[in-house]
């Protein structure tokens, strides 16, 4: 256990921080599995509206630091890819 005040805090804030990183990343898999979700079934409309959600989502993730930036655009390229081979 934590002994100086300092350190408690520090404890408490990881775990305030922990829940909420843990929120986002799973909305962050939620949306990728609806774009996916919307891919495998050939879904011409609502794969591109599935991916702008997506995208905002990861990008809204990017910027709380919860995954790298680069990370987040090689993502959005890869799911991008897939919904363009949708709709051709």
């Amino acid at each position: 256990m934590a002994n100086s005040p300092q350190t408690r805090k520090r404890a408490r804030q990881s775990v305030v921080r922990n829940q909420r990183n843990r929120s986002y990343r799973s909305s962050v898999r939620t949306s990728i599995k609806a774009l996916l979700k919307a891919i495998s079934a050939g879904d011409k409309d609502g794969a591109p509206v599935a991916y702008r959600n997506a995208a905002a989502v990861i990008d809204k993730s990017a910027g709380k630091g919860l995954m790298h930036k680069n990370t987040a655009a090689r993502l959005k390229s890869r799911l991008n890819k897939r919904v363009q081979a949708v709709a051709a």
